[in-house]
C-alpha cells in the first residue's frame, strides 16, 4: 500500500501526504523513495505551483527515521548507500523550484525535524512539539545537523540534539523554527490560506528566486551579490514583470505569462 499520498486542487497546490499512520510515518526507506517519487513529479508538473507536506496522523508529522533498520543486520555498505535518500530528499526541496510548506499537524521529530527546516515556510498546529530525540536511542542526529545549525542559533542547536528534549511549537515560532502557530480548529483553512496566497504568485519569478535563494544561501556575500544581480536582471526580462507591475498600477489582478 502507498505510504505517500499525492493530489493537486484547482489552485495548483499539491498535497503530499504521509500516510503510513501504523509506523507513526517513520521515514523508511519505502516511504523516502515514494516521498522523492512525490516531490519529483510536483516539480515536473508545470501545473503544481506549489506543494503542501502534511501528515495523516492526527498527532505525528512523523517519528523520524526508522530505528528497526538502524539497528538491523544489513551489512553496513547497505545501510550507508540507503542513507542518501535523506540529502537527495533535502537538496529536491531546496532545488524544487516551487514553494514548500511544512503544515506541522503533529509532532515533528528527528529525521523529519530536518524535512521541516528543509522547507520553505513551516505552519504548526498549537501543542505539537518539535526535536530530536536519537540521542536517548543512542543515536546522534549526523544528517539534520547541518538543517538545525543554518535554522537554530548555535546553543540551543546544541541543547536540542544533545538533551533529546523536545520544545513545543510556540517556543519554536519564537527561534523562528515555524512561521506561525494556529488552533486545531484553524489549522487546515490557515495551511489552505497560505499555499492559495502563494499559488497566486508569478511561478516564473518564484522560481527563479527561490532557484537564486538556494543556489546563493551559503556563498560569501559578494559572491552572493554577484550572482543575485545577474537573477535579477534576468527578471527583468520576463513578461511576468512587466505584467505584474501593470496590474498594480491598474489595480486589478494579474495575470501571469509565466514567461
Amino acid at each position: 500500500m502507498s505510504q505517500v499520498r499525492y493530489e493537486v486542487d484547482d489552485h495548483g497546490v499539491a498535497y503530499v501526504t504521509l500516510d503510513a499512520p501504523e509506523t507513526r510515518n517513520a521515514l523508511s526507506d519505502a516511504l523516502l523513495d515514494e516521498l522523492l517519487g512525490a516531490l519529483t513529479g510536483a516539480r515536473d508538473d508545470a501545473g503544481v505551483r506549489v506543494v503542501v507536506l502534511g501528515s495523516s496522523h492526527e498527532r505525528i508529522f512523523s517519528a523520524g527515521g526508522d530505528l528497526k533498520a538502524f539497528a538491523s543486520d544489513a551489512p553496513t555498505i547497505e545501510k550507508y548507500a540507503g542513507l542518501d535518500r535523506f540529502p537527495r530528499l533535502y537538496g529536491l526541496i531546496g532545488g524544487l523550484g516551487k514553494p514548500v510548506i511544512c503544515a506541522a499537524g503533529g509532532d515533528v521529530l528527528a529525521g523529519s525535524f530536518g524535512l521541516a527546516l528543509a522547507c520553505d515556510l513551516v505552519i504548526a498546529k498549537e501543542g505539537v512539539r518539535f526535536g530530536c530525540p536519537e540521542i536517548n536511542v543512542g543515536v546522534f542526529p549526523f544528517m539534520i545537523s547541518a538543517l538545525i545549525y543554518r535554522n537554530v542559533p548555535r546553543m540551543r542547536a546544541n541543547q536540542l540534539m544533545m538533551l533529546g528534549e523536545p520544545i513545543d511549537a510556540a517556543e519554536a515560532e519564537r527561534l523562528d523554527i515555524v512561521n506561525v502557530v494556529v488552533p486545531a480548529d484553524e489549522f487546515d483553512a490557515t495551511v489552505r490560506d497560505w499555499a492559495h496566497r502563494l499559488a497566486a504568485k508569478s511561478p516564473l519569478l518564484m522560481r527563479l528566486g527561490k532557484d537564486a535563494i538556494n543556489a546563493t544561501r551559503d556563498m560569501s556575500l559578494d559572491a552572493a551579490l554577484t550572482a543575485l544581480q545577474s537573477q535579477l536582471a534576468l527578471a527583468f526580462t520576463t513578461e511576468d514583470i512587466r505584467e505584474g507591475v501593470a496590474a498594480f498600477r491598474e489595480k486589478r489582478a494579474p495575470l501571469w505569462k509565466m514567461r
